[in-house]
This record gives C-alpha cells, sequence and structure tokens, in this order.
C-alpha cells in the first residue's frame, strides 16, 4: 500500500489504535478524517492535527453511518481508503447470563458497523483507481478470550468477512486488508501498562511498515503461532491460553 497522497476515513480514531494510525498517516502528508461518537474528543484530536477533519459516528445507528458516508462523498470525493477500527470490548460471562444490550451494542459496533460502513462508501471506492478496505480484527480472531466471548466472536467474524470480501472484491480496484492486533496497552478495556500489552507506539510504527508492503493481513510476530490454525487441537490451544489467562488475570481497574 502506498502510505502518501491517500484520502483516508478511520473509524473510532479519538484514542488507541485508531489515533495512532490517523496521526501517523496524518504525518505521511495524507488527509485524514476521523470519526467518534464525542465531538469533544473529535475537536481534541483535530486541534492536535491540524489539517486532520473528523465528524461524529455513532457505529451502531445505520442513519449515522448513511449521513457520514453521504458527507464524505460530499467533501471528499478523492476518498481511497476507508480503516474499519471502531470497536468496544465489554467482559461478559458465557457459563452465564449475558446482558442482551451489552451483546447486541458490542454486535452491532464491531461487526454490523464494518459491514455497513464498507457498504455505504463501496461505490466511492470502486470508482478510484486503487483504493483499500482496512478491517481492524484482533488476535482474539484466531484464539477467543472466555471472558470477553462476544467480541471475541464478533472479531472472528469480522476475519470470516474480511476473507469473503478480498475474494468477491478480486478484479477490482479496492483491496481488502485485515490487521490484527495483538493486546496493545490502550484504553479499549484498561490502559494498565500491563508488561504483556505491546506498548502502542511499537505497534503503530509495526503495522506502519507492514502497511507499506503488499500484505493482505498485517500481524506482529509474537501473535504468528496463534494466526497459524492448530486444527483439530484448537481446543486445547484455547483451553491452555484462557487458564493462563485465569491463572494471571488482566487487571481492568
Amino acid at each position: 500500500m502506498q502510505l502518501t497522497g491517500n484520502t483516508i476515513f478511520i473509524t473510532g480514531a479519538t484514542s488507541g489504535i485508531g489515533r495512532g494510525l490517523a496521526e501517523a498517516l496524518h504525518a505521511r502528508g495524507n488527509k485524514v478524517i476521523v470519526s467518534g461518537r464525542r465531538k469533544a474528543l473529535l475537536d481534541e484530536v483535530t486541534a492536535a492535527n491540524p489539517g486532520m477533519e473528523a465528524i461524529e459516528l455513532d457505529m451502531t445507528d445505520p442513519s449515522s453511518i448513511a449521513h457520514a458516508a453521504a458527507w464524505l462523498t460530499r467533501h471528499h470525493p478523492s476518498l481511497n481508503v476507508l480503516i474499519n477500527n471502531a470497536g468496544i470490548m465489554p467482559f461478559d460471562d458465557p457459563a452465564g447470563v449475558i446482558d442482551d444490550a451489552t451483546m447486541q451494542q458490542t454486535v452491532a459496533t464491531n461487526l454490523f458497523g464494518p459491514i455497513r460502513m464498507t457498504s455505504a462508501l463501496m461505490d466511492l471506492l470502486k470508482s478510484q483507481p486503487s483504493s483499500y478496505v482496512i478491517h481492524n480484527t484482533s488476535v482474539v480472531a484466531f484464539m477467543p478470550l472466555a471472558a470477553n466471548a462476544v467480541y471475541s466472536a464478533t472479531k472472528a467474524a469480522l476475519h470470516s468477512y474480511t476473507q469473503t470480501q478480498r475474494f468477491a472484491l478480486r478484479d477490482t480496484s479496492v483491496k481488502v486488508l485485515e490487521i490484527a492486533p495483538p493486546w496493545v496497552n490502550t484504553d479499549l478495556i484498561y490502559k494498565s501498562d500491563d508488561p504483556r500489552a505491546m506498548p502502542l507506539e511499537a505497534y503503530v510504527a509495526d503495522t506502519m511498515a507492514q502497511l507499506a508492503t503488499d500484505k493482505q493481513e498485517i500481524y506482529v510476530d509474537a501473535i504468528q503461532p496463534l494466526r497459524d490454525n492448530p486444527g483439530s487441537n484448537e481446543y486445547a490451544l484455547i483451553a491452555t491460553f484462557n487458564q493462563a489467562l485465569v491463572d494471571n488475570p488482566i487487571p481492568v481497574g
């Protein structure tokens, strides 16, 4: 992917990985438009990055997505990169009662949102000589967390969707990439500075370097063993992984 001269729209870019990528791409001279639900945070990001633009967007609301797509098409007709980054990661317990409202919000944000956003911008992206859809999934798409079961399921589903969308667009100008972060030290759950979490700056630098190549899947070397499907032994690996987190849990505040 060429990392200069693009017009890029990033969802969920007021903090964490989204903001990190937005600022790194902005620094390369791209036109970057960020989105989020809270205007105050969007104003903070754009004030810190002169020339960057922002639009309020609720990824759970189809009308908000349609409004954003229409605004982008009207004001940024050269848009050629969509990064679906917005996501939420609530805790849940698949051995107990799952709160229905939280479940629906998670699925709407993490799965329906990227599908709807991409669909709403597809005609514009196809009209460009070269364009990209980049879905931000997660290492848990390959190695689900029992304490974040619905979140993990949405990321696995988005990984699947990415694969089929890439195939469906194979004869067009649109390329489909997947970013699958490891545990990164952001406020997605709680910014704990846990040594097991990859520093955000290091993660963004690694991702930017890989985006500059022709890779279709972007993930750090450390998660390669988790990306390599263990096949029929999958459950044993998942159980071992989750037991390690039970024995040494992720701090949540």
